[in-house]
């Protein structure tokens, strides 16, 4: 590397962003993630020896994934390469590949190739290196915010192991900040700037695991003190603007949320109903997707122990269809408090299951001809409808025949708990098959006697 090369080098490390000063450049400076890289781990082990497989790296924002490729890069004896997927191409990947196997056929050394953001290629990119990790010629890192299950091919990911990264936790996240207001090279040392512990915990909670964000949020908030002066909490809100999230609406964290709520209304918990209802309102999530959720908790898991509760779920998504957000936010509130405190039931949720079931994997038998209609002469002459018994012609609207097909006749497929309205449908069955078998003794009687 020439003179101009290193002070151009030099000159940008001195402008870049905070947080990639500080990045850490050792697995001794590197916080958080003891479960994957703590003393006599494997993974430490490989990396300390330089001997790297491939790997996914999938975690949220801010918990390490490039800060860990990077530390790779220092240790390694091999070419490491970065490549982001956002402006890499197939051609990129191209030549790069085809550099690692010269390199590895002239010299003898392995190419570590690291691919941030991997779930940004398409099939086509991602099928383009799948060869060449398959035959040694790289070894691939690649960094997902994504599910690697949804988001990175099948044959790629079977031939990498996955490491799961965790969001980093307050203490990790203390220690960076105070970290680099003593570092006098790469942080604020030089500044002689501190913080206020409130502002500290403000900041640690701000943050949300993301290291990326508390030190981003730290930088600017340097810039409103002098020399020498505190950084307050209102500074530190001021420069924070909004809490970091690492929320995407099409990804894992959206699923995981909408199934946070569904499970607390399913568990009669109102409190953690409303906490994750207002988690993924205030994130932007789609009202009538959550109102949709909604409507299928009332089926699935109140049902008929309260009726109304589906009635109370469309009344809410109308609600937000007719006056939309904010003011929709408290109508699905009400609709899901109103579901989390109902009865639970989900009886009608297994009896149509089972159902479906039925019909999917036995024999589809012809309808009773009793239950058929006879709208044409041709028709009743073949004996559709006859038999039928009208319910009406009957004590209690009741009558006993066969409804089912007959390789499902007796097959119960409902039967109400005795929660919630679901009690009085159980007490009306049973009632109804008394009133059956009354009815049936009662002609046995008669032939008997007759």
């Amino acid at each position: 590397m020439d003179m101009f090369e290193a002070n151009r080098r030099q000159l940008l490390s001195k402008r870049a962003p905070l947080a990639d000063r500080m990045r850490p450049r050792s697995l001794g400076e590197l916080v958080g993630q003891e479960h994957l890289i703590g003393e006599g781990s494997l993974l430490r082990r490989a990396i300390e020896r330089d001997r790297i497989s491939s790997l996914i790296l999938w975690g949220p924002p801010g918990s390490g994934k490039t800060t860990l490729a990077r530390i790779v890069a220092s240790t390694t004896k091999g070419r490491f390469v970065q490549l982001s997927a956002v402006s890499a191409g197939v051609a990129d990947l191209r030549r790069e590949v085809k550099e690692a196997s010269d390199q590895l056929g002239m010299h003898d050394q392995r190419t570590i190739l690291f691919i941030d953001e991997i779930h940004r290629f398409n099939k086509s990119q991602q099928d383009a290196i799948l060869p060449f990790v398959e035959d040694g010629t790289i070894i691939l890192i690649g960094a997902t915010t994504e599910n690697p299950s949804f988001e990175v091919n099948a044959p790629l990911l079977s031939r990498s192991r996955v490491l799961v990264l965790q969001a980093l936790g307050d203490e990790a996240i203390a220690a960076l900040i105070d970290r680099t207001l003593i570092d006098d090279e790469r942080g604020l040392g030089m500044t002689k700037i501190h913080i206020s512990d409130e502002a500290r915990s403000s900041l640690v909670n701000l943050a949300n695991g993301d290291a990326r964000f508390a030190l981003n949020t730290l930088e600017l908030a340097a810039v409103g003190v002098d020399e020498g002066e505190e950084i307050s909490v209102d500074l530190i809100r001021e420069a924070a603007a909004q809490r970091a999230s690492g929320y995407d609406r099409a990804g894992d964290a959206h699923y995981d949320t909408i199934s946070a709520l569904h499970k607390s209304i399913r568990g009669s918990d109102p409190q953690a109903t409303l906490y994750w209802l207002a988690r993924m309102l205030e994130r932007g999530d789609d009202p009538l997707f959550v109102a949709r959720r909604l409507v299928r908790a009332a089926s699935e898991d109140v049902g008929l122990a309260d009726p109304q509760a589906l009635q109370v779920s469309m009344a809410a998504q109308q609600a937000v269809h007719f006056i939309g957000m904010p003011e929709g936010g408290l109508a699905l509130a009400e609709a899901a408090v109103y579901l989390a405190t109902a009865p639970k039931s989900n009886a009608l949720y297994t009896a149509y299951n089972q159902s479906l079931r039925d019909v999917r994997e036995t024999r589809n038998e012809p309808i009773p001809i009793h239950l058929r209609n006879a709208p044409t002469k041709l028709m009743a002459e073949l004996g559709y409808g006859e038999d039928y018994r009208y319910a009406h012609d009957y004590d209690h609207a009741l009558v006993e025949q066969q409804n089912l097909p007959d390789n499902l006749r007796g097959t119960r497929y409902y039967q109400p708990t005795d929660r919630g309205y679901e009690r009085e449908i159980q007490e009306r069955l049973r009632g109804w098959r008394e009133i059956l078998l009354a009815r049936r003794r009662e002609n046995d009687d008669r032939s008997e006697n007759g």
